[in-house]
C-alpha cells in the first residue's frame, strides 16, 4: 500500500489558508476591536497556508523515492 497522508493534508490546509488569508486581507478593520486590533484570520491564515505548503513539499519529496524496498 502506498498512500502518503501529507498531500491531502497539504492541500486541505493549504486551501483552507489561502481562504482564510484572503478573507482576512480584504475584511473590514472594526471587526478586530475586540482582538486588540490583531487581524486574527490574516494571521492565522498565513500561518495554515505555510503549514500546508509545507506538507505538500514534504509529499512530494518524500514521493520521489525508487527501486526495490530495502529488507
Amino acid at each position: 500500500m502506498n498512500f502518503d497522508l501529507r498531500l491531502p493534508i497539504g492541500i486541505m490546509f493549504s486551501l483552507f489558508g489561502l481562504i482564510l488569508t484572503i478573507f482576512g486581507a480584504v475584511s473590514d478593520k472594526a471587526i478586530y476591536e475586540r482582538s486588540l486590533g490583531l487581524n486574527i484570520n490574516l494571521i492565522w491564515g498565513i500561518v495554515l497556508l505555510v503549514f500546508g505548503v509545507f506538507m505538500l513539499f514534504l509529499a512530494l519529496k518524500g514521493g520521489k523515492k525508487s527501486g526495490p524496498p530495502q529488507a
